[in-house]
């Protein structure tokens, strides 16, 4: 088996990066500074998650999939989310380089699979960017309408919707966010600490509230789907979970990064997997499932239903924070895969380029953030949570086959973090994630193949033939 896998791995679109030049490129000139600590990259991961998926997908989904059974909708999902989350910790404990799934592949599957994964990574991040900073600018706009401003159609709608000329909050946002992460790392985890804090204050605000109109009446019945429906529910909430592997990017810019990745990746899973479900239990106790409907924003629609209106407009400043902290997050994330691929030689060196003064991917970060405001304000995006799915599902696939060809590729490699249960824990991972993936719609699907086509289209063009990996040892 072993000598077939070294024939494989010989082509060059299979050459892999040895861990230890992976490590050592980190430390060179390129590297990144370690400005964050422990606590920081738990609060970076609960912020790249608790956001848009809690405040705004959780009344839709119980009311169109699993009625009150949204409630293991999520634990399905968060224990998808745990089982992923054991792989990449193994991966980045191994390799604390920025880059993650990227980085991780080039690893252990060789370069093709880390550009698939790259340019997967670089929908992912790019259209939840876009898409999150539309749902804050909405946001903004009901809160400013109940205070008794109103801003002008033509500056809160992209071309062609309700007289729209582009969406200029959701610009805004994303400019800000761009500004700061180009100031400095340790700025915006300062900014995310407070934002983190302010969100799950919110939350447990809710469900204080919450749990004294908890009528037992609503959760009856309590799987009016079926299990089929728990599983399209589980398909659909998903998103809510999405953005916790963009605490691995930060891998070049954590102290003792074989210790606390691991550590921070999990117990972020976990926090966010009981705040869902503490959450989707309370929402669907107070009002029936039913009501849920077409509501964007049923967080705050079940405090209104049950007259408590101040909670409600406190609810949604702490959807906006959460919001915010999501696009901090996946702008974050975007950019280091960038920066990543670039040092690779896979992507133009102008994305590598570190910035003098601030220490930070200026440049690619000015970039980003400049295509994902465009995006923003003149597209109408939909169909975005499937989208972003399937491409997070697709992710998780390759990293854990990739911890299963490693260990066989590498058994004897120093893991200070080893995935337990080997094969079955990554082998149900890829079973799982692949069930999530067919339960999406075929359209989501098609988009996805064709993203990727023209990916593999620019590998062969301009990433094969620059790679600064040409020439080294196929092996690691």
């Amino acid at each position: 088996m072993i000598p077939l896998l070294q024939s494989v791995r010989s082509h060059a679109m299979f050459r892999t990066k040895p861990i230890q030049d992976l490590v050592g490129q980190s430390q060179g000139e390129h590297g990144l500074e370690k400005v964050l600590r422990p606590y920081e990259l738990v609060l970076l991961g609960i912020g790249a998650v608790v956001g848009t998926g809690i405040f705004v997908i959780t009344g839709v989904a119980a009311a169109d999939y699993a009625g009150p059974a949204i409630v293991l909708s999520f634990v399905i999902s968060g224990l998808i989310c745990i089982l992923a989350a054991l792989c990449y910790a193994e991966f980045s404990a191994m390799v604390p380089v920025a880059g993650s799934a990227y980085t991780y592949c080039y690893a252990s599957l060789g370069e093709i699979w880390a550009w698939i994964i790259g340019w997967d990574l670089i929908l992912e991040y790019a259209v939840s960017i876009s898409a999150v900073s539309i749902g804050w600018s909405a946001y903004v706009v009901n809160l400013l309408n109940d205070f008794g401003i109103s801003l002008p159609p033509a500056l809160i709608n992209p071309p062609g919707v309700a007289g729209g000329l582009c969406n200029l909050p959701a610009v805004l946002i994303i400019l800000a966010i761009t500004a700061i992460l180009i100031v400095g790392m340790k700025e915006s985890a300062r900014l995310n600490t407070l934002i983190v804090i302010v969100n799950v204050t919110v939350i447990l605000l809710f469900l204080f509230l919450g749990y004294s109109h908890i009528d037992a009446v609503n959760w009856h019945p309590f799987m009016p789907f079926g299990l089929n429906g728990v599983f399209a529910g589980a398909a659909i909430v998903f998103f809510a979970y999405i953005g916790f592997d963009a605490v691995l990017t930060a891998a070049e810019e954590i102290e003792n990064p074989q210790k606390n990745l691991p550590a921070g990746i999990i117990v972020s899973v976990v926090i966010v997997m009981i705040l869902y479900v503490a959450v989707a239990a309370v929402l669907t106790g107070m009002v029936p499932y039913p009501d849920f409907h077409q509501t964007g924003a049923p967080v705050a629609f079940a405090l209104d239903r049950i007259g408590i209106t101040w909670g409600a407009a406190l609810v949604s400043v702490g959807a906006l924070c959460g919001i915010t902290s999501v696009i901090l997050a996946s702008l974050y994330g975007q950019t280091r895969i960038f920066f990543a691929m670039a040092r690779d030689g896979l992507l133009p060196r102008f994305f590598a380029e570190i910035h003098t003064t601030f220490h930070t991917p200026a440049k690619v970060t000015l970039l980003v953030g400049l295509v994902t405001a465009t995006l923003a304000a003149f597209l109408p995006l939909d169909l975005i949570a499937e989208l972003v799915n399937i491409g997070t599902l697709a992710a998780f696939i390759i990293v854990a086959f990739g911890i299963l060809m490693l260990r066989k590729v590498q058994p004897d490699a120093e893991r200070p973090f080893r995935c337990p249960l080997m094969p079955w824990i990554p082998l149900l991972c890829i079973v799982s994630c692949a069930c999530l993936i067919m339960m999406l719609p075929t359209v989501t699907q098609l988009r996805f193949i064709i993203w990727m086509a023209v990916g593999l289209i620019l590998y062969f063009v301009f990433g094969q033939k620059n790679s600064k990996n040409n020439g080294s040892s196929t092996g690691s």
